[in-house]
């Protein structure tokens, strides 16, 4: 079956660097978008990135343009998401997920596989 597993989160200190990954196995995904959200507690989830597995066209949220990116590694399987200059507000559980559609959509409800999350803590 579809699996998504990321890694990658920890605890930084603000200004700090952290790279999540997420590993996809169960299916091809080069037809697929891959996206990455999160969810502070008490706030619902939030889009943050996505990239298409055959061209790589990317799409950031604006909180985090400039100090995220997103990219992909083809024949792992594997998309990353490299988190620069990090800040307190970027504290929150983070999500990998996968959109047959690819569709390039910033809402959860277009995509179709998830994993189970990774803490990241941003501390100030």
């Amino acid at each position: 079956q579809v699996q998504l597993v990321e890694s990658g989160g920890g605890l930084v200190q603000a200004g700090g660097s952290l790279r999540l990954s997420c590993a996809a196995s169960g299916r091809t995904f080069t037809s697929y978008a891959m996206g990455w959200f999160r969810q502070a507690p008490g706030k619902e989830r939030e889009f943050v990135a996505v990239i298409t597995w055959t061209t790589a066209i990317t799409y950031y949220a604006d909180s985090v343009k400039g100090r995220f990116t997103i990219s992909r590694d083809n024949a792992k399987q594997t998309v990353h998401l490299q988190m620069n200059s990090l800040k307190p507000e970027d504290t929150a559980v983070y999500y990998c997920a996968a959109d047959r559609g690819a569709t390039m959509s910033s809402l959860p409800s277009r995509y179709d596989y998830w994993g189970q999350g990774t803490q990241v803590t941003v501390s100030s």
